[in-house]
């Protein structure tokens, strides 16, 4: 289990784990990633770049420093067994529920999201996932596999109640996961036009935000195990996040940052940069 006391300490992200109203933890696990491993790494590369960005946002005129966040560090995960870590997974996100925090997630392969929405799902009945890609994740398996990155909106799909998925910037997947997005789920392909009726359409209703980072052009985030040309770009991105400021987003996941597949760090610093708009986003909510 996280320990709950042991907390990393940086510039806007600074509270204690009573005090905080946003909880920040790391899942340092790729162990289904099919293409390019490496997103374990995507917690700590996150951090690294966080601590040395202004804590101001002038996208949305809100400085962190107003709010109060904790990152409790990384999830210690079984090496080996996805399904053991499925588990560990689930139970850490759980507990941290129970105190009645939200919670931000850094991936870490986006199959995480399922144990986490899993979770989130059981909390909270009538959940609704905003879900922000390249791929649309909605296989039944993936190379005989139920569990794999190629997958997690299918699982996520299975696990939810009363809840919509709603799907934007999809660029890739095959015919049958569009077929099934037609029939399932709510699918804006290749750009995030109408994510600014989320609200409208979900009312009060909580809701869980999840951001893979190949959702961008990879002239923009090249640091991502599968990267695929088409994106949107990081204005269009930080324009659809702030357009939920209003949603009851109760919790979030960024996935799929594989660092070193960008020497330049630049993709470190487009991640870090929207965990901070997404943090604010979430306290804004909470204030207003």
């Amino acid at each position: 289990m996280l320990d709950k006391k042991s907390i990393y300490e940086y510039e806007g992200i600074n509270s204690t784990y009573h005090d905080a109203d946003i909880v920040i933890c790391g899942v340092p696990f790729d162990g289904t990633c099919s293409n390019r491993p490496g997103t374990r790494f995507g917690p700590d590369g996150i951090r690294a770049e966080i601590d040395g960005l202004e804590t101001y946002s002038p996208y949305q005129d809100e400085d962190m420093i107003d709010y109060n966040y904790v990152d409790v560090g990384n999830i210690e995960i079984p090496i080996g067994s996805t399904s053991k870590t499925m588990g560990c997974i689930h139970e850490n996100i759980k507990s941290i529920l129970e105190d009645n925090k939200k919670i931000i997630t850094l991936g870490g392969e986006h199959l995480i999201s399922y144990p986490i929405v899993k979770a989130f799902a059981e909390k909270y009945s009538n959940l609704h996932v905003v879900h922000l890609d390249a791929h649309a994740d909605l296989r039944s398996d993936y190379l005989e596999e139920k569990l794999s990155h190629a997958t997690v909106m299918r699982r996520i799909y299975e696990t939810l109640d009363k809840g919509y998925i709603f799907q934007y910037g999809i660029r890739s997947g095959t015919k049958e996961e569009f077929q099934f997005a037609g029939e399932y789920t709510k699918l804006q392909a290749f750009n995030l036009n109408g994510i600014e009726k989320v609200k409208s359409l979900v009312g009060n209703d909580p809701v869980y935000l999840s951001i893979d980072l190949d959702v961008l052009d990879p002239s923009i985030f090249p640091g991502t195990g599968t990267p695929e040309p088409g994106g949107i770009d990081f204005n269009e991105l930080i324009n659809g996040i702030i357009s939920l400021k209003d949603v009851n987003i109760v919790g979030a996941d960024i996935v799929e940052l594989s660092p070193h597949y960008d020497i330049s760090g630049v993709s470190n610093i487009v991640a870090a940069k929207i965990l901070r708009e997404v943090a604010i986003i979430m306290s804004r909510r909470e204030e207003h």
